[in-house]
């Protein structure tokens, strides 16, 4: 018979999936990561170098309150390290979430990016800041789709959801290469959900603007930031809050019929 608090409770959208959330251990991939979990998956918390902050979020989805429907062997959180521009790396990830939870990833989120903090013009850009960014951001988005292309549950729930940026529609000045490796991203999403025909994975990007994160603050002045938040609509940098619940939403059920779609968020900052 059904106890009076499992009769409150709604059902948890996500129970029984697998995600992996790179570039977890901070910033918007955290907050994704523990919206997830909310939602009822288990999560695999990517990082590169920041172990600590990776063992953070994991030992705060792993002390949620337990629910039925995702009682089953492991924790709800495991941490795994592997840079996403390491084609070996990010097979293993996989391999992880796969022992740990002994299911299939059901759902890919790819977080994790790298924004030069000197904002140089293309001309100021050296190349190798230019390799490096789209080291991280573009191949990095590649290799963690195409595992995923190969290796996510088909059938129903499958997803692949890529963060990118507003940058690649407001063009600003200091962002080229940054803006560049996200766009070729936009683009990748868009054939990969065609290609993808039959299997019931869809593949989508989302595209934050201002974020109040550790990555948007390094390299901005005070007065900066001021500026920034006075160009939205609604007068303020966004939140990693204000991310989450599109994220939430495509990786659920009710998301399915959105598919190549490259959707900004970004109250309205162009």
């Amino acid at each position: 018979m059904a106890t009076q608090s499992s009769i409150s409770q709604p059902p948890l959208p996500l129970a029984g999936r697998v995600a992996i959330v790179t570039g977890s251990s901070r910033g918007i991939g955290r907050a994704i990561a523990i919206h997830l979990a909310e939602l009822g998956a288990r999560i695999v918390i990517n990082y590169t170098s920041k172990a600590a902050d990776a063992e953070r979020v994991a030992s705060e989805i792993n002390d949620f309150p337990v629910r039925e429907e995702i009682t089953g062997k492991g924790p709800r959180a495991i941490v795994v390290q592997a840079n996403v521009s390491e084609p070996s790396q990010v097979k293993s990830m996989f391999d992880a979430a796969e022992r740990a939870f002994e299911a299939p990833v059901h759902i890919l989120v790819n977080s994790a990016g790298i924004l030069d903090p000197k904002y140089p013009t293309i001309a100021d850009t050296s190349v190798e800041d230019f390799d490096r960014t789209f080291s991280v951001n573009t191949k990095g988005a590649f290799l963690c789709s195409k595992e995923a292309a190969n290796r996510l549950k088909q059938g129903g729930g499958g997803r692949i959801i890529l963060v990118t940026s507003s940058t690649t529609r407001s063009l600003r000045q200091g962002f080229g290469a940054y803006a560049a490796s996200k766009t070729a991203v936009e683009t990748m999403v868009k054939i990969l959900a065609k290609e993808l025909k039959g299997t019931g994975i869809t593949a989508n990007c989302v595209a934050p603007g201002p974020i109040a994160t550790e990555m948007f603050f390094d390299g901005k002045t005070p007065e900066l930031v001021e500026k920034i938040a006075a160009e939205s609509p609604f007068g303020r940098v966004g939140e990693a809050r204000d991310v989450v619940p599109l994220v939430g939403f495509l990786a659920g059920d009710g998301g399915e019929w959105v598919n190549g779609q490259i959707i900004p968020v970004n109250g309205g900052y162009v």
